[in-house]
C-alpha cells in the first residue's frame, strides 16, 4: 500500500524514484539505513558470538569494521554528498573526469564490482530469509494449501520467492521514497520487540546466577583469550577454537589494521552509499549517518543480549546439540520460539521480516540507480524521456530480482555467499578507494588496476583461506592492491588538472594535494584548504569510544551492572559534550 500510494511522486523524475528527489529528512534515512543494516543473519551470528563470548564479543563486529559508520559521520559521508553525484560511478567522473586513459575502465571495474555485490546480498537476502522462515512455518503446515509438491531442498526458497515478491513489488512501485517510509515502521516494530525481549530477559534473570567462565562478564582483554567453557558446556570451547580468536590480542590488531584501512575508502556502492547520496546537504549527510549508529546499537544489542541470557538460563530447553555438535547460530531462533510469548513473538517475527526485506529493497534500489543511470543513460540513450526511464526501472528491478533469486537457488548456504562478498568482493576494495580520496597523483589507471589486483589476490586467498586465516594474510592482499594502485597510476598521465581543481575546491578533502591546492589558490586566493585531519581524527576516536558505549549500554542494562552501566552513560555523557562543540557545532552548510 505504501508502494501504491507513493507511485505518483516516483514517477516525476530519475532522481525522485531512485533518490527520493534529494528531500527526505536525514533523520528518515538514517532510521532507513539502521533498518537495513538489521538483517536477521547478521544478529543470529551476534548472539552466537555473545553466548560464547560474553561481553568481549563487542569488539568481534569490528571485522566487517562498524566503526566504518563513524569515519562516514565525520568527515567522509560530507564529502561523497558534495560531489551531487547520484551513484559511486558517476561520482568517479567528478574525480576522474570523463576523458583519459583508464576513465572508462575504472567506470565499468565499479558498475561490476557493485552490481555483483548487489545480486549477491540479493541471493544471500533470499536465502536466509527462506531458512529463517522454515523454522517457524514448517512445510507441513502449508503443504495441504498448495496446489504442487516441492521438494525438500527447494522448500525455503518457495518462501523466500514469497516474501521477496512483496519487497519486488512495493520497491520496484514507490521507488526510494516507499524504501524509506517502509524501513522507519519496520524499525518501529523491531524497536518494540527488542524492547520485550529485554524486558523478559531481566525479569528472567532477578534472583539467578549466570552459569558462564569468569571473564564473560568483562569486556577487556590481553593477548589470551583464557576463557573455559569447561564442565558448563564444552562445545564452546570448540567454537572458540574454530573460530581462531584464542589469540585475542593479536586478531585484534590485525582487524584494526584492516577496520582502519577499510574505513578510510568510504562507503561502499551499496543502498548505504545510496542514502548517503540522497540527503539535502553534506551536513545532513553527516547527521545521518552519526544517527545510524544511535538508533542501530542500542536496540539490537538489547535482542541480542536478552536472547543470549535467555538461552544461558534455560540452555537445556534449546535443542541446539546434534551428534556434529552445538550449532549456535540456532540460539536465536531456538530462544525467539522456546521463551517469548504470543503477541510479543508475532512483533519479532515482523520485524525481522521486515528487517530483511529492507535489505533487500535498499540493496534492489542501489542495483537499478547503476545499470539505470551508469549503463543505460551514459552509453545507451542519454536523452531518454522520463516515462521511458520510469519504464525501465520497472523492468530491469524485475530482471535484477529475477537473477538474484537464480543465483539463490545455486548458493550452498547463506555463509558461503557473505564469504564471497565480504572476502574476495570487499578484500580487494580498499586500497584503489584510499587513495582515491588523499592522493591527488592518482588517476583512473591506477584505479583500475588496483582494483583489478585486489579482488583477483582476494579470490585465490578466499579460495586458499577462510575466516581468521583470511585476516591473518589481509595486509600482503592490501599491499598486492597498492602494487597495482601504484604501477597503473605511473603507467597514465594525471588526470586533467581543470578536473582536479574542480574535485579539490569542491569537496575539500585532506591530503596530499599540495599541488592542486597551488593551482587552486593561484586563481582564487581566498580558497582555504581543509586543516581537518588532526580534529576528524580526534573526533573519530572519539566517535568510536562512544559507538562502544552505544554497544555495551544495554548489555550492562539487562545484566543489571550498576556500577559499569553509571561509568559508561558517565562517558558517553562526556563524549556526547565535547562531540557536541569539536563536531555537531562544526558541520558545514
Amino acid at each position: 500500500m505504501i508502494g501504491w500510494y507513493y507511485r505518483n511522486k516516483a514517477r516525476q523524475n530519475k532522481e525522485s524514484y531512485m533518490m527520493g528527489g534529494k528531500k527526505l529528512p536525514w533523520y528518515m534515512l538514517g532510521l532507513s539505513d539502521a533498518s537495513d543494516m538489521f538483517d536477521i543473519s547478521g544478529t543470529m551470528w551476534m548472539v552466537s558470538l555473545c553466548f560464547v563470548y560474553g561481553l568481549k564479543s563487542i569488539w568481534i563486529p569490528w571485522l566487517w569494521p562498524v566503526f566504518n559508520q563513524v569515519f562516514n559521520m565525520m568527515f567522509l559521508s560530507k564529502w561523497l554528498r558534495r560531489s551531487n553525484a547520484d551513484t559511486g560511478a558517476e561520482w568517479l567522473a567528478s574525480r576522474f573526469g570523463l576523458k583519459g586513459k583508464g576513465v572508462k575502465a575504472s567506470h565499468s571495474i565499479v558498475v561490476a564490482f557493485a552490481l555483483i555485490g548487489c545480486l549477491g546480498f540479493l541471493a544471500y537476502g533470499f536465502v536466509g530469509l527462506g531458512k529463517f522462515i522454515e523454522i517457524f512455518v514448517p512445510w507441513e503446515m502449508v503443504q495441504a494449501y498448495i496446489p504442487f509438491d516441492i521438494s525438500p531442498e527447494y522448500q525455503a526458497h518457495f518462501y523466500g520467492i514469497v516474501f521477496t515478491l512483496f519487497a519486488m513489488f512495493y520497491s520496484i512501485i514507490g521507488g526510494m521514497h516507499s524504501i524509506v517510509v517502509g524501513d522507519v515502521i519496520k524499525y518501529s516494530i523491531m524497536t518494540v520487540g527488542c524492547i520485550a525481549i529485554a524486558f523478559i530477559a531481566m525479569t528472567n534473570l532477578q534472583g539467578k546466577t549466570l552459569n558462564v567462565p569468569a571473564e564473560w562478564s568483562d569486556p577487556f582483554f590481553g593477548w589470551r583469550l583464557d576463557m573455559d567453557w569447561s564442565e558448563i558446556i564444552d562445545d564452546a570451547n570448540q567454537k572458540i577454537k574454530d573460530d581462531g580468536y584464542g589469540l585475542f590480542g593479536i586478531f585484534f590488531m590485525m582487524m584494526l589494521f584492516k577496520g582502519v584501512f577499510a574505513s578510510l575508502a568510504g562507503p561502499a556502492p551499496n543502498y548505504d552509499m545510496q542514502k548517503i547520496l540522497s540527503t539535502r546537504s553534506p551536513k545532513e549527510a553527516s547527521k545521518m549517518t552519526g544517527f545510524v549508529s544511535i538508533v542501530l546499537l542500542p536496540i539490537r544489542y538489547s535482542m541480542v543480549m536478552g536472547l543470549t541470557v535467555l538461552a544461558l538460563l534455560y540452555y537445556n530447553q534449546l535443542n541446539i546439540s546434534s551428534p556434529q555438535g552445538t550449532d549456535f547460530e540456532r540460539i536465536l531462533p531456538a530462544a525467539i520460539n522456546t521463551f517469548l510469548p504470543v503477541g510479543i513473538l508475532g512483533i519479532v517475527l515482523t520485524g525481522l521480516l521486515g528487517a530483511f526485506m529492507g535489505t533487500f529493497s535498499g540493496t534492489l534500489n542501489a542495483a537499478q540507480a547503476y545499470i539505470i543511470n551508469d549503463i543505460y543513460l551514459k552509453y545507451i540513450e542519454p536523452d531518454a524521456p522520463t516515462k521511458k526511464i520510469m519504464t525501465l526501472n520497472y523492468v530491469v528491478g524485475i530482471v535484477v530480482v529475477a537473477i538474484g533469486v537464480v543465483l539463490g537457488f545455486f548458493a550452498k548456504d547463506v555463509n558461503s555467499i557473505l564469504q564471497w562478498i565480504v572476502g574476495a568482493l570487499y578484500g580487494g576494495y580498499i586500497a584503489a578507494n584510499v587513495l582515491k580520496w588523499y592522493w591527488w597523483r592518482f588517476n583512473a589507471s591506477g584505479f583500475f588496476w588496483g582494483m583489478f589486483a585486489g579482488i583477483a589476490g582476494a579470490l585465490v586467498f578466499s579460495r586458499l583461506f577462510e575466516g581468521i586465516e583470511f585476516l591473518n594474510h589481509f595486509p600482503l592482499l592490501f599491499l598486492i592492491s597498492v602494487a597495482g594502485c601504484i604501477i597503473g597510476t605511473y603507467s597514465a598521465p594525471p588526470t586533467d588538472y581543470e578536473v582536479l581543481k574542480k574535485f579539490y575546491s569542491n569537496v575539500k578533502p585532506w591530503g596530499f594535494w599540495k599541488p592542486i591546492h597551488n593551482l587552486v589558490v593561484a586563481e582564487n586566493p581566498e580558497f582555504v584548504a581543509n586543516k581537518r585531519f588532526g580534529l576528524d581524527m580526534f573526533n573519530v576516536v572519539l566517535g568510536i569510544l562512544a559507538q562502544l558505549c552505544l554497544t555495551i549500554l544495554p548489555m550492562y542494562f539487562i545484566l543489571w551492572m550498576k556500577l559499569p552501566l553509571l561509568i559508561t552513560i558517565a562517558i558517553l555523557a562526556v563524549l556526547a559534550i565535547i562531540l557536541k562543540k569539536t563536531w555537531w557545532d562544526k558541520l558545514e552548510n
